[in-house]
């Protein structure tokens, strides 16, 4: 087996093996099976053009089409030419595959089931990967590189998976790049010949491996034991800056640099809230005499778009021991401080603490941080709830209704964030709000009026079968359909109120559980929910309920709250007196498949993507992201031609002098400086070169030149025409203070070039492409990191690229100016006709 051969199959090898971490996201491994007959299929590609030759851009493409077509076969033969070529229908159906395996992997808990758009993101991801590493360890022969997309697959394995078996996944991921870098480390020993080893082998056994590949087994090795092993130490941790970047951690803001990875704040709720049969999430301890308002808030979803409510960026602090007063609360509203204590299922990872709102002090252990705005507490460095015990203290704020009407506008500021709605909302938002809650005197009773609207008067139903989608026209499609969950009631309330200049948000956490017979209360999967919160100046942050059927009915929107019996109303939801039911209701259970419906909570928040066409149309996104790609390459374009004019200079180099020194024979032997030698002693031509083979040698020897002066101007040695080679080979070892080895490799160069343009019989000398690279070595290692980059990414020698297209103009000018005066001296003067027509 060939080197590059052999190169190309370790390359397949280690992409499937760090894919391999993959495995436990999802119930069936089928995927993998499937991920490494496409990989086969696309390194065989690869293989082939590189045999062919092509260029190395036209084989990286080749690769790139043949992926194409092979998900295409897979994924939209159906919507495809002939199966294979892909129109705007498939990839409408590539984008409807991502969008639907986006949702699925926010809403279910790992491992997840293997949906086709699951499959889709995790196969694509693994063949775009394998591309990457076969191009750059394989077509461009630098293994090293290779690593960071293969650290990039690995790393969102590791991020989504539990940690429990993360160092297993390691070592099977760190061995695939291992055995890569010996792969390429084996084949390019194999250029300089017959592998050396140390001492003789013992008779009757074989020779042992070369000592540098031995040499990098054991520092493979090694490498591998302290990456494994340094995580155990007990070692100082290191918060904010870049390195708290990745994972889930706390720093300086939501969403920002080494803040929390999600921005969506409910992927760890929705997770668990797809699974078909209802589980037991909290166990709580209370000594509130009112379950009925045990409500537990997540977070609040403060940022609305018109398309989606998220929580805003803002700054987090280290828990305090005692939580500040809650915004807004005046000291005639009355209060009492309740103690609850939590216990969190040892399966229910969730990233926020749910706790009652307003919390005024909790004690926790782990690592947490404190959000002040919307008084929430968030895990820092991947913390979250799984198994963990804690205590909140909260109060339980009780208006009247009558300090809820006599509350004055909220302040400027806070008015200002939280009535903010965007202008692509649709008008009948603000226009149904209008009509509803006319004749109203104040904020309140405006949002009693929507409150009772949307749960007893409006003849909405809830409904976790309905298709309602997603969108800047979700809303609107709500309020004509009024069908919808717990999701579209919230949002639509919330969005309604910001309309009327009452400040709104939504709220994100868990209904009251059952009561248990020992005492305690059970939060299940089923008591998922969300509410509306408004604000009220004197009061604060106020929920209502506008879902029917779920959650309780606030006692402060109710007719009459100062006698001991409720009027006879119709309710919006259960009554503040009853009992939860342990047991969750037809209307709100819902199984799977309703869920993949957009069911039950597994639509918070609704994703920006519109079901009924509200996203981005697919030549919309295909533009952009051609033009992103365009831009890219257009970025790149100096990098590629210079790595393509080495490749061409030294490769014909190389082969221009193997070829002549296997036609060499006796004859006659000049010496001098730069005599290029063999075995057996110097190279030379024949005594009678042919007239092809001196052309040939003369060109290419003066192609290494120019290439090696092209690599001394990539790092800030410029070329000067002026002098003669010998004297410009010693101004480069001047100037790049060379040590005598690379020293001498430039004279060498220099030498051939004085003996093909000056001898009377030009020689072929070869190892000159050898002799270039030593030198690019050479100055790399004298370079800083600047210069290193530069000379790679923005090489100054590229600049000839331009300056071959201006002599190229040139000539093409040229070209036609001859002919068209040729074409002038054909014609008769004002006849109009040539010398080859009669006369008449």
């Amino acid at each position: 087996m060939s080197g590059r051969a052999r190169l190309t199959l370790c390359s397949a090898a280690a992409t499937l093996m760090a894919a391999s971490a993959l495995l436990p996201l999802v119930q069936q491994t089928s995927w993998i099976l499937l991920a490494a007959v496409l990989l086969a299929v696309q390194c065989a590609v690869g293989a082939a053009t590189r045999r062919v030759p092509l260029a190395r851009p036209l084989t990286v493409l080749a690769q790139a089409l043949v992926t194409l077509a092979l998900l295409t076969l897979v994924f939209a033969r159906e919507q495809a030419l002939a199966g294979l070529v892909p129109g705007p229908q498939a990839f409408q159906h590539f984008a409807d595959l991502l969008r639907a395996g986006t949702d699925d992997v926010g809403r279910y808990a790992i491992p997840a089931p293997l949906s086709d758009g699951i499959r889709l993101m995790m196969v694509g991801g693994v063949l775009l990967i394998g591309l990457a590493v076969d191009t750059l360890a394989v077509t461009y022969r630098n293994a090293a590189p290779a690593g960071l997309p293969l650290l990039a697959l690995y790393s969102v394995a590791a991020g989504l998976s539990d940690g429990g078996t993360d160092w297993l996944w390691f070592l099977v991921a760190g061995g695939g790049y291992l055995m890569l870098l010996l792969a390429e480390g084996r084949e390019r020993l194999s250029q300089w010949g017959r592998v050396f080893g140390g001492a003789s082998p013992a008779p009757g056994r074989q020779s042992g491996p070369a000592a540098p590949v031995r040499t990098g087994r054991r520092i493979g090795a090694a490498a591998l034991g302290v990456a494994l092993a340094v995580p155990l130490l007990p070692l100082p941790a290191i918060d904010g800056g870049l390195l708290d970047g990745a994972g889930t951690g706390v720093g300086q803001g939501i969403g920002g640099g080494g803040t929390i990875s999600a921005v969506n704040p409910l992927v760890s709720l929705r997770d668990s809230l797809n699974v078909d049969e209802d589980r037991t999430v909290l166990t709580l301890r209370t000594n509130s005499g009112d379950l009925s308002d045990l409500y537990l808030r997540i977070v609040s979803l403060d940022d609305f778009d018109g398309t989606t409510w998220q929580p805003s960026k803002r700054d987090v602090v280290a828990v305090p021991d005692d939580l500040p007063n809650p915004p807004g609360l005046g000291a005639d509203i009355r209060r009492t401080e309740i103690t609850t204590r939590v216990s969190a299922a040892d399966w229910y990872a969730q990233d926020w603490l749910p706790m009652p709102y307003p919390p005024s002090g909790v004690r926790v252990s782990g690592r947490w941080r404190y959000e002040p705005v919307g008084m929430t507490v968030v895990g820092d460095h991947r913390q979250t709830t799984r198994g963990r015990t804690y205590e909140v203290k909260s109060l339980q704020v009780q208006p009247t209704a009558q300090q809820l009407a006599s509350a004055p506008g909220a302040r400027g500021a806070l008015r200002g964030e939280y009535t903010r709605v965007p202008d692509t909302l649709p008008a009948v938002v603000s226009q149904t709000a209008r009509r509803i809650t006319e004749g109203s005197s104040n904020d309140y009773e405006r949002a009693v009026k929507l409150q009772d609207w949307f749960a007893v008067t409006g003849g909405f139903t809830y409904d976790t079968e309905v298709k309602v989608g997603t969108g800047k026209d979700a809303i609107a499609r709500f309020l004509r359909d009024k069908q919808g969950f717990c999701v579209h009631f919230s949002f639509a309330m919330a969005a309604m109120a910001r309309t009327l200049d009452i400040p709104a948000r939504v709220a994100v956490g868990f209904a009251p559980g059952s009561p248990q017979s020992d005492g305690s209360v059970a939060v299940s999967l089923k008591d998922a929910h969300a509410w509306p919160e408004l604000y009220f100046e004197g009061v604060g942050w106020t929920r209502f309920e506008p879902t029917p059927t779920r959650g309780t009915t606030p006692p402060y929107t109710l007719p009459d709250t100062s006698g001991s019996a409720v009027p006879d109303l119709p309710q919006a939801s259960r009554s503040a007196g009853a009992a939860p039911s342990a047991e969750p209701s037809a209307s709100t259970s819902c199984t799977s498949d309703d869920e993949r419906l957009q069911g039950c909570l597994g639509a918070l928040p609704p994703d920006q993507a519109d079901q009924g066409g509200g996203g981005p149309p697919w030549y919309e996104i295909a533009g952009w992201t051609g033009l992103g790609l365009a831009a890219l390459v257009v970025l790149l374009l100096p990098m590629l031609w210079r790595l393509r004019r080495r490749s061409v200079r030294l490769a014909s180099a190389q082969h221009t002098g193997t070829a002549a020194a296997s036609r060499s024979g006796p004859g006659p032997r000049a010496a001098g400086v730069g005599q290029p030698t063999t075995d057996d002693g110097p190279a030379v031509l024949p005594d009678v070169p042919s007239q092809e083979v001196t052309e040939a040698a003369v060109a290419h020897v003066l192609a290494v030149w120019r290439e090696l002066t092209d690599t001394a101007w990539d790092y800030g040695i410029p070329p000067d025409d002026a002098l003669t080679p010998r004297r410009a080979a010693a101004r480069i070892v001047r100037l790049g203070e060379l040590d005598d080895a690379v020293a001498g490799s430039v004279h060498r160069v220099a030498g051939a070039v004085e003996q093909v343009l000056f001898a009377p019989q030009p020689q072929a000398a070869p190892g000159l492409a050898e002799e270039v690279r030593r030198l690019r070595l050479g100055l790399r290692a004298r370079a800083g990191r600047r210069t290193r980059l530069r000379a790679v990414v923005a090489p100054r020698s590229a600049i000839r690229a331009v300056w071959d297209l201006s002599d190229r103009w040139t000539a093409v000018k040229a070209t036609w100016s001859v002919r068209l005066t040729a074409l002038t001296h054909r014609i008769r003067p004002g006849r109009g006709t040539t010398d080859a027509q009669p006369d008449g």
